[in-house]
Parts: C-alpha cells; structure tokens; sequence
C-alpha cells in the first residue's frame, strides 16, 4: 500500500503558485487532486494564512529572486501578477509601472524551467489579472502578454479592441483567454459581480480551449474550516437562533452609484444604491471600504450601513469561513488584513473550474 501511495504521488500533477495571496489557487488544485508543491509570496499575513493550510507547501519569497532552473519543477503555474496598474482605477501606467510589471518576472521563471528541464516543464501556465488589461496603453499591454506566452509577433484585432474570450494558435505556444465574472460561478453562485481575466497558455499541446471552454459541472462551495485549518464537512454556518429568530436582510451598497446620485441630485437613483434582493455585492476591493446595507425584515428605518466583515467577504469569494482567521502559528489574522488580503484575491469557484479543466486534459 506504500508504494502504491508513493507512486500514485509520483504521477499526481503538481502546481507552483506565483503571487499567490492567499493560496486559491492552491486550494482549488489540492480540490482536484494536484499537489500544491511551492509558492511565491512577499506579504506577511497572506503568507501566514496559506502557510496553515498547506504546512508541506515550500515558500520562494521575493518573486525577483528566484530562478527558474533552481526550483522543483512543477507540471502548472498559476499567477495573478499585481493589477495595480492596469486596473481602470488609478494612473494606469500599465506593464510599464512598477508594480504591474512584474508580470515578467513570472515570464522569466516559466523560460528559465523550461529551458532546465529541455521544454518539459511547466506543461500549463495559468495567468489572471482585471478587465482592465485589455485596454491599458492603449491596448498594447495585452498584446504583450500573448506575444509574452506565445514568443510569436500577435497583431492587434481589425475591430481595434480585444474581445471578451479569444485564443491564438501557433508558435510554441497554444492559449486561450476567457472574461469570467464571479456572480455566475460556484454552487450555488456567487453574489459579487467580478470580471476577471483568466488566460491558459498550453505549452505541450493544443488542449487549452478544452480547459477554459468546455462546460463541466461545479464543485460546491467548501464548508468551514476547522481549527486546524482546511475545511471539513460536517460544519454549518450561523443558524437563525444567532440572530434572535429575526431575519437579517443583507443588501449590496453600491458606493459610486450613491455618490453620483448625489451629486446628480438624483433622488431615485440615491435609494437604489442601497441595493435591491437581485443585485451582487459590488467587486471586493483591497484598498476600500467594502460596505453593505443591513437591517432585519420589518425593521427597515433601523437599518444601517455597515463594512463587510471578513467572514462575509470570504462567502463573497466562495472561500470557507474561517480561511484567513489565522496564521500558521495561531496567530489572529487582523480585520483590516483579512479584508485587504481578499479584496486582493481570486474567487475560488473560478479558480476551481480551471483546475478541474486541467485534471481533466493534462495526463502525465
């Protein structure tokens, strides 16, 4: 039975996460059988987070520091390279800022094991960032990424924008990218409204329509975590007793439509942005306050405005509840870096979808 074990450990499929925040990508691998091997990450909490739920799981640091050709190869890597700079809120200095630019950082690392291990070596590539990639610079940086992934001149869309799913076919590389908002993934669906890109570069085959295309049931979202970190089944949320047999209603607030309608003058649009029953919560963001109108059914005037708490923003990202309460010593994770740390993350019925994809089509 040992070597049984061994073996069957020898042929699983084994995942290096880049930028990886608080390990999601990791989660929804180890949800399909592959093995989170090693991960890249410079932020203090988050690294204390993932380091409690995946204790056998190798820490590089500092992204620029590493060589590709030094570490365990992995058959995927994932990456959600730094946003800040291609998203629609900010300078936009696109892969040209400081930040954003580090997303060749992971390009080199990628190059530098293929080349170690003579092209067998990352098999996928997995990179998400925000909607606002397609348009930064003027829409030259997400050519860039292609021509980055697939080392071949890519010429700009005749229509002068890029469109919501594509792929390129050729070269030593063969991707395919996809839109994917959070509100219609996860079982049951998520509440937030989250466009992000999701693109998967296949560098041994032609089989990354197959991953990012093909339609294929959902996992459910995961229960609790336990004390000790992963979830378990066997947990419930919050029963009715909590809350004194009232009914809590819970609205998105939409903070911009608010101010707006504010300053419009708008008296009808104002009330809207206390959120209606059929609205998602607005995208998570890691540097704002999220908030929420609250009140219990029949009691609407006392209702309040108030900030999500971190649990609720773990429901919001299809996590389990719990997951970023503590670090791997024990350690209470603070609100404020629980919030920013999952404003900053992936949703993880998206991430899930993907891994699915590629237990499904990548044999070794």
């Amino acid at each position: 039975m040992k070597k049984q074990n061994e073996r069957r450990s020898m042929c699983a499929l084994k995942l290096g996460s880049l930028f990886d925040g608080i390990g999601v990508f990791p989660l929804a691998a180890s949800r399909n059988g592959i093995i989170p091997v090693w991960a890249s990450e410079i932020e203090k909490s988050p690294i204390a987070i993932t380091k409690r739920h995946f204790p056998d799981m190798e820490h590089l640091g500092d992204i620029t520091k590493i060589h590709g050709g030094n570490i365990s190869p992995v058959h995927i890597i994932t990456f959600g390279s730094p946003c800040q700079n291609l998203s629609k809120i900010g300078k936009r200095e696109g892969l040209a800022g400081s930040k954003s630019g580090l997303f060749f950082q992971a390009i080199r690392i990628i190059e530098e094991m293929r080349c170690a291990t003579n092209g067998l070596y990352p098999v996928i590539a997995v990179w998400e960032n925000v909607m606002g990639a397609f348009s930064s610079n003027d829409r030259m940086d997400f050519r860039a990424v292609l021509q980055s992934f697939s080392d071949t001149e890519i010429s700009m869309p005749p229509t002068g924008g890029w469109a919501n799913a594509g792929m390129v076919r050729g070269g030593k590389t063969d991707l395919c990218w996809r839109l994917m908002d959070a509100q219609y993934w996860g079982k049951p669906r998520l509440v937030q409204r989250r466009k992000r890109i999701f693109l998967v570069a296949d560098f041994r085959g032609q089989r990354s329509a197959e991953i990012l295309f093909k339609p294929r049931d959902m996992f459910p979202l995961p229960p609790p975590c336990t004390d000790y970190g992963l979830p378990t089944a066997g947990a419930s949320r919050i029963s009715l007793d909590k809350t004194r047999g009232k009914i809590p209603v819970i609205r998105p607030f939409q903070e911009r439509r608010m101010r707006s309608a504010a300053k419009s003058g708008n008296q009808s649009a104002f009330l809207t942005s206390f959120g209606r029953p059929d609205e998602p919560f607005p995208t998570l963001l890691a540097k704002a306050v999220n908030m929420i109108s609250f009140w219990y059914e029949g009691e609407e005037k006392d209702g309040v405005l108030r900030n999500l708490t971190p649990v609720e923003c773990e429901r919001l990202m299809g996590l389990p509840d719990g997951w970023t309460a503590y670090g791997n010593l024990g350690q209470p994770i603070s609100d404020n870096a629980r919030c920013k740390a999952l404003g900053n993350a992936i949703a993880l019925p998206c991430a899930d979808y993907i891994m699915a994809g590629i237990a499904e089509t990548i044999h070794e």
